[in-house]
């Protein structure tokens, strides 16, 4: 599979078959997924697998802001919560920040992250799907998140039990422009 055809062809799963997906291939995932650029290399995401009794917990009791994703959540084998270590990008040695942005830096490497690991999954056969509606504070608790970490999204992971098509995409001409 060519990298545009990895990214051309990578669908949101909602749906998933029941088959469990081993460890050792969610840690290939992983390792791909490192690649994946950074503020100054600080490399700050953290994937968590979940899997059994306590993902379905954070589906029942964590998305009650949008019931529909604990739905997803719980139909998939694992579950992938992204975490970021806090407060190292954005800044300097001495603390103070290096751009007018400040730490948003590290919602930038967290996307970056997740789409790598996305990416990787879809090359491995594997399907997924970014959820951002979620109550953070009750995942972090369920999972007894270390207090240096913030959890920015989560991934159902595991194979696809639909093909969904390509949604409408803009054209070139909208999103490009030369100056």
């Amino acid at each position: 599979m060519t990298a545009k055809e990895c990214i051309t062809g990578r669908r949101s799963i909602r749906r998933f078959k029941p088959d469990a997906v081993s460890h050792e291939l969610i840690a290939q995932i992983v390792e791909t997924a490192s690649f994946a650029p950074s503020w100054k290399n600080t490399q700050i995401a953290r994937y968590t697998v979940i899997e059994g009794d306590l993902k379905n917990k954070i589906a029942a009791e964590a998305t009650t802001p949008f019931p529909g994703n604990g739905k997803i959540i719980e139909n998939a084998p694992a579950l992938v919560v992204v975490s970021v270590i806090k407060n190292r990008c954005g800044y300097e040695r001495d603390g103070s920040f290096t751009t007018p942005r400040k730490d948003t830096w590290q919602m930038f490497d967290a996307g970056v992250a997740a789409q790598t690991f996305c990416l990787a999954a879809h090359e491995n056969g594997l399907g997924t799907v970014i959820l951002g509606i979620f109550d953070q504070d009750k995942v972090e608790e369920l999972i007894a998140l270390p207090e240096d970490r913030e959890v920015v999204t989560l991934i159902p992971l595991g194979y696809a039990d639909e093909e969904p098509a390509c949604p409408r995409r803009k054209t070139v001409e909208d999103l490009l422009s030369f100056m």
